[in-house]
């Protein structure tokens, strides 16, 4: 299995910032950078004894923060080419071209393609989750250079970034929308904007856990739109629609149907996960 190299704790390289040894600093250099980098290498020594770096996944000491320890890495089983092209799902083989799956041929999306990083299943399940339900955001950064890197094909030409939005009641309850906090973290890395507020939900939709393919699709049909006042920043425009974990595909296809009929020219779809087979996950 191949892995993203951001996310491996191997001590203070991936991920972690790098302060500059005595070989990289200019001999000549003045006192006042010199002392600002030995009071950075003090300050960031005292925390990791107060707080010691550990693996986001199953909390064991490691070398850095916010990354994985070498058995919770092996376990998240990256989404690699081949892949189809727009349903971003895994593929048997290589034809060294373009390919489309049967099941985007049989069945298009509303949606232009489709991308994630990982199977739902594993330390990516788990990670989910805690982003979740438990409301851990120590993995954000991490979340941010793996979705970087699955997004690198859509990103070109991509205007703005919009997460999927979440029903008021839910965001009250959870105080915070998991697809905002991707969506701002990926925002933050690549430079394109974020705006939260272009899709919302217009109306209550039942939990999805549970519900077969037809009934998620009955169950999101209609339940998003864009506010007419924010329509003139859609039209013609091309939208990355983020999200955590891609089931069905019922909720991001009313996403796009709806940021389309309200003037997107172009809809991709890139999430963390993604549930590869007909099983029900409890997303």
């Amino acid at each position: 299995m191949q892995g993203y190299p951001s996310g491996l704790s191997l001590g203070r390289v991936n991920g972690a910032t790098m302060m500059p040894s005595d070989d990289e600093v200019e001999p000549h250099e003045p006192g006042p950078p010199r002392l600002r980098t030995a009071i950075g290498r003090a300050l960031a020594a005292g925390a990791d004894t107060i707080v010691p770096p550990c693996c986001v996944v199953c909390r064991v000491r490691i070398g850095a923060h916010h990354l994985l320890c070498p058995t919770c890495w092996r376990d998240v089983h990256f989404i690699r080419p081949p892949l189809c092209d727009v349903l971003g799902i895994p593929l048997p083989f290589d034809t060294g071209e373009r390919t489309v799956s049967a099941a985007a041929l049989a069945d298009p999306p509303a949606y232009d393609r489709a991308r994630a990083v990982a199977h739902f299943s594993g330390s990516m399940r788990i990670l989910v989750h805690q982003l979740k339900y438990a409301d851990r955001h120590d993995a954000r950064s991490l979340f941010g250079r793996w979705l970087a890197e699955a997004g690198r094909e859509l990103m070109p030409g991509i205007d703005v970034i919009v997460p999927v939005p979440m029903g008021r009641l839910r965001l009250l309850l959870r105080h915070f929308n998991q697809a905002a906090v991707l969506a701002a973290e990926l925002s933050r890395r690549t430079g394109v904007p974020m705006h939260p507020m272009l899709l919302k939900r217009t109306r209550w939709t039942r939990s999805q856990v549970g519900l077969t393919r037809d009934q998620r699709r009955r169950n999101m049909a209609a339940a998003f739109g864009v506010p007419r006042r924010r329509r003139a920043q859609l039209e013609g425009r091309s939208v990355l629609l983020i999200d955590d974990v891609v089931t069905t595909g019922a909720t991001t296809e009313a996403c796009a149907r709806a940021l389309k009929r309200a003037g997107a020219a172009r809809v991709d779809v890139l999430a963390l996960a993604l549930v590869t087979n007909e099983a029900l996950a409890a997303a």
